[in-house]
């Protein structure tokens, strides 16, 4: 079987330009009303045959990567136990080979044309460590690779720091093209994600989105990612990309899989937002309207909830910034919505400040149902929050752990 991995600068080059240089579009529709179609939230035994296929073997040279280790299926390197897809490798003598491991498919079983792809992962890291959560496109036996299309929903190699999104396909030749991630803490679980339309890949690690791509019309032969995918998980050891284990190297490497979900737009109920329009944004617990304390145009001045009085300092100019963000500027001062310091602690109010263009100032804002959405702070993460769910007049808007609430639902009123 073969497999990807090189990124050769040139085509990287050119595809990054292709990328940062498409038009934002004047109206844009919010997040997609995702409905989950399909998930294996690995709370069995036994892996579900019904779904996955583990490879077995050292396939077409290591994967096409000149990886080191023997796939297998035995529970000693693929369980399912403890509410966990657990995938482990494994330093031992087996079919010739120095290391076992495991990969997973769902090909010919479950496959997918577009929609927000997830998985909770906890990854192992150190030197010759590679585990990957990822797609390849349905053709892959008829056509085979790079024509059937390539999507990394989440790569890591050795220490890094980062994970990696990329595709690759074929555009008269192979290319690429890929981003990483901002610095994330490997002992914790992480949500990866893509959110895949007939226009853009995107990626995303805990609802933070890191990189996208424009591949509507086919744009940069981008054809093949209008097909149906399906979904691969798999630890690799060693490979042209992160190199050979050392004597430093743990082993033995766990994988760790919570779930892996797949939503798809239902549409119809999504709400569209206006580039460049004014909004009152209102909270659902409260129906009060993000304010602006006191009229202020002050750097700093806080951002409260208040009773709709029609005033400057309760509207919002939407703005996009080109990357699937939102800036908020504030009628009544030209300030945005910001946080403060860029903080990433839950219960910072939010406030009013220059535009300076960073990422405390840009939001994302996602269809929440209802005609309500919710907005997530670059910077952090975190939500849109009235603190305490209150209800009073005055009280703080914050940003906090998403958590479903009334408190962090708000509805985008046009007013001119």
């Amino acid at each position: 079987m073969m497999l990807k991995r090189g990124k050769p600068i040139l085509l990287f080059l050119v595809f990054t330009l292709l990328v940062v240089f498409i038009p934002v579009p004047n109206t844009t529709s919010a997040a997609p009303n995702w409905q989950l179609v399909w998930s294996d939230e690995f709370n069995g035994s036994s892996l579900n045959r019904g779904v996955w296929t583990p490879e077995i073997g050292t396939g077409y040279n290591g994967w096409g990567n000149n990886e080191l280790q023997y796939y297998t299926d035995r529970p000693q390197n693929v369980q399912v136990t403890g509410g966990n897809l657990v995938i482990t490798a494994q330093r031992e003598n087996y079919e010739g080979r120095n290391y076992t491991s495991a990969r997973i498919k769902t090909q010919g079983l479950k496959s997918f044309k577009y929609g927000k792809i997830e998985a909770r992962i906890k990854i192992p890291t150190g030197q010759g460590i590679w585990p990957a959560f990822w797609m390849l496109g349905e053709s892959f036996r008829d056509v085979g690779w790079p024509y059937c299309g390539e999507i990394d929903i989440m790569e890591h190699v050795n220490n890094e720091s980062v994970v990696h999104g990329t595709v690759h396909w074929d555009a008269n030749g192979y290319a690429s093209y890929g981003r990483a991630s901002g610095n994330l803490d490997f002992s914790q679980f992480h949500t990866y994600s893509i959110e895949w339309d007939p226009s853009y890949i995107r990626w995303f690690v805990d609802g933070v989105q890191y990189n996208e791509i424009y591949i509507a019309n086919g744009t940069g032969n981008t054809e093949e990612f209008q097909k149906p995918f399906f979904i691969l998980l798999n630890l690799a050891v060693g490979g042209n990309w992160p190199g050979s284990p050392n004597g430093s190297t743990p082993f033995p490497a766990q994988m760790l899989v919570d779930y892996v979900r797949v939503y798809q737009d239902q549409g119809g109920s999504s709400p569209v937002l206006e580039n460049g329009a004014v909004y009152t944004i209102a909270s659902k617990v409260s129906g009060k309207v993000l304010d602006v304390t006191d009229v202020s145009t002050a750097d700093g001045a806080k951002i409260q909830q208040w009773t709709n009085y029609s005033a400057s300092n309760q509207r919002f100019r939407l703005e996009s910034t080109g990357d699937g963000y939102y800036k908020l500027t504030a009628i009544h001062s030209g300030k945005v919505l910001d946080v403060p310091s860029a903080s990433t602690a839950a219960g910072v109010q939010l406030q009013q400040w220059t535009d300076n263009g960073t990422d405390a100032q840009r939001w994302r804002i996602v269809d929440a149902g209802g005609g309500y959405f919710k907005l997530i702070s670059k910077a952090s993460g975190l939500v849109m929050d009235v603190s305490g769910a209150s209800t009073a007049d005055g009280a703080a808007v914050q940003q906090w752990t998403d958590n479903g609430t009334d408190a962090q639902k708000w509805m985008f009123t046009k007013v001119n």
